[in-house]
């Protein structure tokens, strides 16, 4: 792979497929769809799907592609892939709140290594560099102008008696505060779709349980960006790394975290 290729294929599709989203976005109103997992889909996420994928199929075409709004793809047995999820965090999308993202990602060998995630709504993009360093962007987002970036890092030495916790908006349940509770908690966040990884990788958590189904696609964007700031995630039952190209691409529980806090058991 083309590191350096792959870096600026990623972020361009990413930033361009964030402002289809975003003229779907802000118009007066915009159909709502239910896929056959009762999960929602609107017209922005099926147009930036096509968007992102004609660009990643032009840009490597022998790389075989993942995406959530093409069942046709989630029947493949890969190792190494590109992965899609157009519009992470539909729901906020449609209730308006505006922390959805844009994820592409790069797996090699089950391992998620290079993403881009945007948040088009709220004006944050992370991703990794061609050097797997991982990055945010600041400035305007342009297409064709990158604008400065600092490099993110994990929380150095996260005070186990006094953790950042960040959990999700739309999926918080009992046994997600259960487990939360066997750890000295200083402050609860939360946030929509991939943007829980984010916060993580930029050291504003410490730590995000997901004890909910996911998908590879809504976890490998935010998985590189994590693991290039020096975090990691771990599957919830036995904390052993979190892997891609599962059966039908489907994530058992898992914690990401930054390294240092002290993981308690299932």
């Amino acid at each position: 792979m083309d590191f350096e290729r792959l870096e600026q294929v990623m972020r361009t599709l990413a930033i361009e497929a964030g402002a289809i989203i975003m003229e779907i976005y802000q118009s007066p109103d915009f159909e709502v769809k239910t896929k056959s997992d009762e999960s929602p889909v609107t017209e922005a996420d099926e147009a930036a799907d096509a968007h992102i994928s004609a660009g990643l199929r032009a840009a490597f075409p022998d790389v075989p592609l993942v995406t959530e709004e093409q069942a046709d793809s989630h029947g493949q047995n890969v190792s190494t892939f590109l992965i899609v999820d157009p519009l992470d965090g539909t729901k906020e999308f449609v209730k308006r709140r505006g922390e959805f993202t844009v994820n592409i990602a790069y797996v090699e060998d089950g391992v998620a290594t290079r993403g881009v995630v945007y948040a088009p709504a709220v004006g944050r993009l992370f991703y990794t560099t061609a050097e797997g360093q991982s990055v945010e962007e600041t400035g305007t987002h342009a297409v064709d102008q990158k604008g400065p970036t600092a490099p993110m890092t994990v929380s150095s030495n996260p005070d186990n008696s006094a953790l950042v916790v960040v959990a999700s908006k739309s999926h918080r349940d009992q046994a997600t505060d259960d487990y939360i509770n066997k750890y000295g908690v200083a402050d609860m966040t939360s946030a929509g779709s991939s943007l829980k990884f984010c916060l993580v990788a930029a050291g504003e958590a410490d730590i995000y349980p997901r004890l909910g189904r996911t998908m590879e696609w809504d976890t490998a964007a935010g998985h590189a960006v994590l693991s290039g700031a020096g975090g990691s995630i771990v599957r919830f039952d036995d904390h052993s790394p979190l892997t891609y190209g599962k059966p039908i691409f489907e994530n058992p529980f898992f914690i990401a975290y930054a390294p240092g806090v002290d993981l308690k058991p299932a």
